[in-house]
């Protein structure tokens, strides 16, 4: 079969010099304040876990030794967020390789064209079904990683009806990372926090759909505006030289060695149920309490045996499949050096002891402060813990945990709002956000002109938070 190896993940040279550079500043900035900030630690209950009243300074400790902070990527895998990397390194090697087993097959090409074809006068209304639906993915489900499975396919989509890559970035990964944080009841933010806390998720649930329906225009705004630039000036896109390889790749048919050309009927069909059936299982496990934690592992299985029995399926040959597989898995490499790198941030700031120390002084800056002055500060209190704590679970943990017992003139509902907004948003913003790498590097965009392009709306979006904050405070949320 003639395979042209367009890698769906292909990091340029100097994007990877410039994410590892940002990088490796974070991880070295991090080392340095172990030895500025003092060190601490929280006290423990009978139970082992934290009790997060009581801060202990430990004076006694020294900073990270430095041979730990630089090989701090490497030592972040045997830590206790090691399981976690692992299983979401996996995640990701696989998906890259399903995918471009399915685009070397012509899976890709046959779907969207297709797809393509059917909307090519509703461009418009396509994209705003899409952007709803990873909205609403990301709000009710609380689904973010999982979206990079579908990601190339509306990337891909997008280029092939007239636009670009970085389209298919805002309907899905932005689109899924807003919905998160306009949270209705995403079970990792809104569900986890106000169990913690101790509140039913749906007292006041009016408030949050109030947010949910007021920030998707913004998104659309921004999405919008980005067209008609590019309508203006086709050589402003982000994505220019990635989508011309994606354009020649479309235009070469699929064909055998013997020139053969392969049934797209059956490549379609094969795919159609293959992606079918990853969205009805990111869907169930994610719904379902009992395998809500265990969906990731689902997806490596599905996408490590499904995504080579479709191509072989729809090939019918097997050695192509695998060296596709296998092209897929070297692809995403450079990747796995970000998350590493992404996650040994927080690693630092624990094995330095200076977390409950930054965490304890913001406490305090709450203490007799009013109700909008507090909720602020939790806020920002959640905004500095997201940059080193991707995981929602692991701060939802941290912070409710520690505003279950105290009393700072806000009402629980407010609380798990106030989480919910500093959790959410950041995941399409800050550089230590693993799915945020992932996904400018699929369309080889680096991160420096992503927050260019993205820092009109987030400063607006940081302007609606603080407005609704405020509505809330004053409409006993």
């Amino acid at each position: 079969m003639k395979n042209n190896r367009k890698r769906l993940i292909n990091i340029s040279q100097k994007t990877f010099i410039q994410v590892i550079i940002l990088l490796a500043a974070l991880m070295a900035t991090a080392i340095i304040l172990t030895y500025i900030v003092p060190r601490g630690e929280f006290s423990t209950l009978a139970d082992g876990s934290p009790d997060y009243l009581k801060y202990i300074r430990r004076d006694d400790l020294s900073g990270l030794p430095l041979i730990q902070g630089i090989f701090a990527p490497v030592l972040v895998f045997f830590s206790e967020d090691g399981l976690t990397l692992l299983m979401l390194s996996l995640f990701l090697m696989v998906i890259s390789a399903a995918f471009q087993t399915m685009n070397d097959a012509g899976g890709i090409r046959s779907l969207i064209g297709a797809v393509s074809e059917r909307f090519k006068n509703k461009r418009a209304l396509l994209l705003v079904l899409i952007s709803f639906l990873f909205y609403s993915f990301g709000s009710f489900l609380g689904l973010f990683e999982e979206m990079l499975t579908m990601f190339p396919i509306v990337a891909s989509l997008c280029v092939l009806i007239g636009l670009d890559s970085f389209t298919g970035f805002i309907c899905t990964i932005l689109s899924c990372g807003f919905g998160f944080a306009s949270a209705v009841t995403n079970p990792f933010t809104v569900l986890l926090a106000s169990g913690i806390i101790g509140v039913n998720p749906m007292t006041h649930i009016w408030f949050r759909i109030v947010i949910f329906i007021c920030m998707f225009p913004l998104l659309m705004a921004f999405l919008f505006l980005y067209l008609q630039r590019l309508e203006k000036d086709p050589s402003s896109s982000l994505t220019k030289k990635h989508d011309e390889a994606i354009r020649l790749s479309a235009e070469e048919p699929v064909s055998t060695e013997n020139d053969i050309l392969i049934s797209q009927n059956r490549v379609r069909t094969v795919y159609s149920v293959f992606l079918l059936g990853a969205l009805a299982l990111i869907i169930i496990s994610s719904m379902l309490e009992a395998t809500r934690s265990y969906s990731v592992v689902f997806l490596i299985a599905y996408f490590l045996i499904g995504g080579i029995a479709a191509g072989i399926v729809a090939t019918g040959r097997p050695v192509f499949v695998l060296k596709s597989f296998l092209s897929g898995i070297i692809s995403v490499l450079p990747t796995i050096v970000f998350i590493a790198m992404a996650a040994s941030i927080k690693f630092i700031f624990d094995r330095g002891a200076i977390l409950p120390t930054i965490v304890h002084q913001i406490n305090i800056l709450a203490q007799g402060k009013s109700p909008f002055q507090i909720a602020i500060i939790i806020y920002l209190i959640v905004l500095v813990l997201e940059f080193f704590i991707s995981s929602s679970s692991a701060k939802a943990i941290l912070v409710m945990g520690l505003l279950a017992v105290v009393n700072v003139g806000l009402s629980k509902t407010m609380m798990v709002l106030l989480y919910t907004f500093a959790d959410g948003y950041t995941n399409v913003l800050f550089p230590t956000s693993p799915v945020l790498l992932i996904s400018l590097s699929m369309i080889e965009v680096d991160y420096i002109k992503w927050i260019k392009k993205g820092f009109p709306l987030f400063a607006i979006n940081l302007v609606l938070v603080i407005l609704f904050i405020a509505l809330g405070i004053i409409t006993g949320y």
